[in-house]
């Protein structure tokens, strides 16, 4: 094994340098050191590539069997956190050389394309991609070659969208987030949807993506199929918010799992109804009845509710009512399972997380652009994802029991 020897840059040629230093301009501005000297570098070893290439140096003897030499220098303009960097490449004779620092065709140092993406995923438009860029760096990007960039994205979408998927997910979150997409000519709100599963480690995982253009048991029958040739052979429970179809798609691609009504967002709804001096008193009494050990005893504390809360916000009871066989599938499971059900660290930092970057936006051009930018979000969100969610181990211990003949051999 050969250790390659670590050259010392050395006191003597940092004072060299930095002779004329005065101002932070003097080595980071527009006509910098630093830039002067990354040009130079560059430039340097693109030479020593060529000589590399050759087998002799600049006007040495020509040295290779075919007698290819240099045939001057062509110019480019590399794009990069310094801004605006102009290059001259080496050339040959034979047009053989492949230059390895900087490829025959990059524009842009690398890591730049990078840069670009981490801006979109945050939720900037391309507008203000090339805004940032030019103030920040410099550099000039025209918002033809940030498209292109960003639409790169979209093969890895594909991929990722069609990955295959663990057998058993104990817990899978239907949610949905409303967004406006330009489309043939008018802008309409779409509804995206986002499977989101917590696995046998109880860790979150984003299934998958979906941008609805008609909600029924159809359109979620083809998703859960979707789900089921990924390799999912079982859910346990499946908590959705309300959604049209979904129980009865469900149903019929995994019969045996439990479709429960999500907690948060029913308890959510019911507060749209509260002024917000009230609410912390309704949410108080809404958990009196999801808190409850039994459905006997849930159902005495909604009739409590209704007496208490019916004459000022008679739709909360009703909707509760009127959902009440989506409800009792809760009251089923043991508090430890319960607890990681009706958990809002989930679904809500997400959410949040992508109503942030949407917020700004008044509408996006196409589908495409907003499957971009949400993959991105989540592919940013889910690195953030490295431990079990909460309570994890006592809610698996009550799913073995709960589910014993429905758990894999591990």
């Amino acid at each position: 094994m050969t250790v390659e020897k670590k050259r010392a840059v050395t006191p003597e040629l940092l004072d060299s340098l930095l002779a004329d230093y005065k101002k932070p301009e003097d080595l980071i501005g527009e006509n910098g050191l630093l830039k002067q000297l990354t040009k130079l570098l560059v430039e340097r070893a693109l030479d020593a590539e060529m000589s590399e290439h050759l087998g002799h140096g600049k006007h040495e003897p020509v040295a290779n069997p075919s007698g290819n030499t240099r045939n001057g220098k062509s110019k480019k303009t590399l794009k990069g956190d310094f801004g605006e960097l102009p290059i001259e490449v080496p050339r040959d004779r034979q047009g053989s050389f492949e230059p390895q620092l900087i490829g025959k065709h990059q524009t842009r140092w690398a890591g730049f394309d990078d840069k670009i993406l981490s801006l979109y995923a945050r939720g900037m438009t391309v507008r203000e991609i090339q805004s940032h860029l030019q103030e920040m760096y410099g550099a000039e990007i025209s918002p033809t070659l940030i498209s292109s960039v960003t639409d790169a994205v979209i093969e890895e979408v594909k991929a990722w969208q069609g990955r295959p998927l663990d057998a058993v997910y104990p817990i899978v979150y239907l949610d949905c987030i409303h967004v406006k997409v330009r489309d043939s000519g008018s802008v309409r709100a779409k509804a995206v949807y986002l499977a989101i599963g917590i696995n046998l480690s109880g860790e979150k995982e984003v299934l998958g993506l979906w941008i609805a253009q008609t909600e029924g048991a159809k359109f979620w029958l083809q998703v859960i199929t979707e789900l089921k040739n990924r390799g999912v052979q079982d859910i346990f429970v499946a908590c959705v918010d309300g959604l049209k179809g979904f129980p009865e798609a469900i149903e019929a691609v995994f019969p045996k799992a439990a479709v429960q009504l999500c907690i948060v967002h029913l308890v959510r709804y019911s507060l749209n109804y509260v002024s917000w001096k009230m609410r912390e008193q309704v949410a108080v009494d809404l958990k009196k009845i999801y808190s409850c050990a039994t459905v006997d005893e849930a159902e005495q504390r909604l009739t409590e509710f209704e007496a208490m809360w019916d004459s000022a916000y008679p739709p909360i009871s009703q909707s509760w009512r009127r959902n009440w066989s989506r409800i009792t599938p809760f009251f089923d499971y043991p508090p430890e399972i319960r607890k990681v059900i009706y958990t809002t660290n989930a679904i809500e930092s997400v959410n949040m997380s992508l109503r942030k970057i949407t917020k700004n936006r008044g509408s996006f051009p196409n589908d495409d652009a907003l499957i971009k930018l949400f993959y991105l979000a989540l592919r940013n969100i889910s690195q953030k994802w490295t431990l079990p969610i909460r309570d994890w181990k006592a809610a698996l211990t009550r799913f073995t029991i709960q589910f014993e003949d429905r758990m894999p051999i591990r």
